[in-house]
Formats: structure tokens, sequence, C-alpha cells
């Protein structure tokens, strides 16, 4: 895999839409030296629709990848799917420090979309991570790592909160 393998090379196209599908795998993870999730199995689909002095890009998401439940640290497989729009105009120098708008030199005839798809990837990947089977309960209760201890000794308690929560009743 090589960075130019993201290359959207626009120059030469006619205005309007033209698609792009990116097929990516676990070697796409490996290119970013991305370490924390594996057997990626996605597909991104780029709309591009030229203008004449600016460029749409629509990005759709749709694959999986494996990741680990937060609660029984069990490895499963989450689908992660999501959309991106980035707008590209023509301007003296290349700056992207805006996440939907990049700017680049004119005469440029190509974008590098490789790092827009990895963000989208990963952002897709939900914070918290519940197995399927922790969710309906087909998971023993005693495989659940708790998440709070069971309980905090009365001792360490201040007893000025017991008097506060008296006035909550």
């Amino acid at each position: 895999m090589h960075n130019r393998d993201f290359d959207i090379v626009f120059s030469g196209l006619k205005l309007g839409e033209h698609l792009f599908t990116f097929e990516l795998n676990d070697e796409f993870f490996d290119f970013f030296e991305y370490k924390d999730h594996s057997k990626l199995n996605a597909v991104v689909k780029v709309l591009l629709n030229k203008h004449n002095t600016f460029l749409e890009l629509e990005f759709k998401l749709k694959g999986t990848v494996e990741v680990f439940c937060d609660r029984t640290s069990e490895p499963f497989i989450q689908k992660i799917k999501d959309k991106f729009n980035l707008l590209v105009k023509f301007g003296d120098e290349y700056n992207a420090d805006d996440d939907e708008r990049l700017i680049i030199p004119q005469g440029e005839f190509k974008i590098n979309v490789a790092q827009y798809l990895y963000e989208l990837i990963v952002l897709a990947i939900p914070q918290k991570n519940v197995h399927p089977d922790v969710l309906s309960g087909k998971i023993d209760p005693e495989f659940i790592v708790d998440e709070e201890p069971e309980s905090i000794e009365k001792e360490n308690i201040d007893p000025r909160w017991d008097k506060l929560k008296d006035l909550l009743n």
C-alpha cells in the first residue's frame, strides 16, 4: 500500500459527479501504524462533484472492525458507518487548518485523501464498546468486570454528607 493509492486525480475530469471507491483492510491500519484495532473490513465511497472553481467531496464509510468489550475484554466485530463532507478550494498555498475545508494551490491536479479516510474510520469507532452478548444477557454476569467498586467503606465518608442526605428525604 502506497500513499499514492489514495490520490484522487481530478484534472481531466468533466464537471459534475464522479465516484471513487476505496476498499480498506488491516493493511490500511498498518500504513498509519495504528495498532488499537484490527480486522478492518471497510468500503469508503467518495463522491467528487467537480465545479469550475471548487470541488465537493462526500465520503461515506460502511464496514466492520474488531474491538474489545469494555466490560468483558472479549473481542467482537463492531459495525462502523459514518459520512463526511469536504469542500476543496483553490488558493495561493496549501491550507488544511479547517476540518471541512481544504485549500490547495492553483494548478494542483490531485488530492490525497488518505488522512481523511483514516480519521473517518477512527472517529466512527465508538468510544465505549459493549459486546452484543452482554447486552442480550448471554454472557454470565460473573465474567463482567465491575465498572465501579462494590462498596465504599463507611468510615471514610464524612458524617456531614449523611446530614445532607437527610435534608433530601
